[in-house]
């Protein structure tokens, strides 16, 4: 992975990038609008409106769908034969507060665009503008979904359930982005498995409560608890035999409501993270004998409570459609890397070329300004270690810089659309 000295000059600019230049201010207050108005999953109904008025703008030629899926925007332009590609953005935020100290930051307390939605969302829209103004310029038809509620797994889901594919023109491919702490105008992708797949479970563990002073009389079900966590851990570390490994993160533990009182009860959720079908089901059978053997020996009075929810499918990326998004970003001006190994974070993206049987590539592309990388951050990048002051997706402080951005966010998603929808590019 290497950092350009400056932002990717395109080397071959697309006639579908013409004008874009004098509309990037337009698309910087879409963004910081964006920004300063997160909305969670199932509810981006101010987000909804703005891209469905966006979208239906300067007569633009877009049919507009609203309310897919609940909260999900779809729209299709058609522009003679030619091949249908499916672009996708999505839309929600998370239950964060913000802390980036930014003139646009959130205005809604406890909710923050710290995953960078709001970027995919303003991307998107750009692409958008751009295909419906240079209908020249290509051929096929487009399909450009704006998902609700990416961050639980249920969106993708939802707008499958609601039609996507039987109401509108399916795919011939599917593409989508997603932005990262690292250089602006760089893209990040591999062909075969790219992100985890992703699995909650809500664990609850029966006890027998009472006074903290006489605990030979209870069953602690914190105690209990953190055994489990512990053996969890040791199973991931030492039992797993896949590669990548497989990640089980206990992410809350709820018990207890006072010093002196061993509870009756705990919870636990857990975070499972896997590479493989058989790693899956594999790691699903541990968890939940390690689960019932740790109660099991506790003698709780209940056998321990294991439901799974918010599954996240495993996002494969398609090895030739990936090559010729590879390829087309690259001849955009834009430098690449492939990743010898999947992230170990999670997408729903994946669902939607799945359900259509047809190809689909995701990439991630950097989201920060050049000059807040030195050399050897580059290869900090690589071992996992953020340069000092820059903050990843999901924390507080996340805040891509969207000079550099949002015009490398657009024209990846046109270069990478345009493989398909050239003339002879089917």
């Amino acid at each position: 992975m290497t950092a350009p000295a400056t932002a990717a000059a395109t080397t071959h600019p697309s006639p579908l990038e013409a004008g874009l230049a004098d509309h990037l201010p337009h698309w910087h207050e879409v963004y910081r609008d964006l920004h300063a108005h997160p909305e969670l999953g199932f509810a981006e109904h101010r987000t909804a409106a703005t891209v469905a008025a966006e979208l239906r703008g300067a007569g633009s030629g877009w049919e507009v769908t609203e309310g897919v899926g609940g909260t999900g925007v779809v729209a299709v332009l058609r522009n003679g034969e030619g091949p249908v590609v499916l672009l996708r953005a999505d839309m929600d935020a998370l239950p964060v507060q913000e802390d980036t100290g930014l003139d646009y930051a959130s205005t809604e307390p406890g909710r923050m665009h710290s995953c960078g939605h709001d970027v995919h969302v303003t991307c998107l829209l750009g692409a958008c503008r751009q295909l419906a103004a240079h209908p020249d310029a290509w051929r096929g038809t487009v399909v450009a979904v704006f998902q609700p509620a990416e961050e639980t797994g249920q969106g993708a889901r939802a707008v499958l359930a609601d039609g996507l594919l039987e109401r509108f023109p399916r795919p011939e491919v599917c593409l989508g982005q997603h932005v990262g702490p690292f250089p602006a105008g760089l893209v990040v992708t591999r062909p075969g498995p790219l992100m985890a797949a992703a699995d909650s479970l809500r664990v609850t563990l029966h006890g027998a409560g009472g006074h903290a002073s006489t605990p030979q009389f209870c069953v602690d079900p914190l105690v209990l608890a953190a055994t489990i966590i512990l053996r969890l851990q040791t199973f991931a570390a030492r039992q797993a035999p896949y590669a990548p490994a497989t990640i089980v993160t206990a992410g809350a533990l709820h018990s207890g409501t006072a010093a002196n009182i061993i509870p009756h009860t705990a919870e636990l959720l857990l975070s499972l993270r896997t590479f493989d079908p058989e790693a899956r089901e594999e790691a699903f059978e541990a968890i939940g004998r390690i689960i019932r053997t740790e109660a099991e020996g506790f003698g709780t009075p209940r056998p321990p409570e294991i439901t799974a929810y918010d599954p996240f499918p495993l996002t494969v990326n398609d090895p030739a459609a990936t090559g010729r998004v590879v390829a087309a970003a690259e001849a955009a001006g834009a430098p690449t890397h492939l990743l010898p190994a999947p992230f170990a974070a999670s997408e729903d993206f994946g669902a939607l070329g799945a359900a259509a049987g047809c190809p689909s590539v995701f990439w991630h592309f950097g989201g920060a300004a050049h000059e807040r990388f030195a050399a050897d951050d580059i290869d900090a990048l690589r071992r996992g270690v953020l340069p000092p002051g820059l903050a990843a997706n999901h924390s507080p402080h996340y805040a891509p810089d969207p000079a550099p951005t949002l015009p490398a966010g657009i024209r990846t998603l046109l270069a990478a659309a345009g493989e398909w929808l050239a003339p002879g590019g089917a």
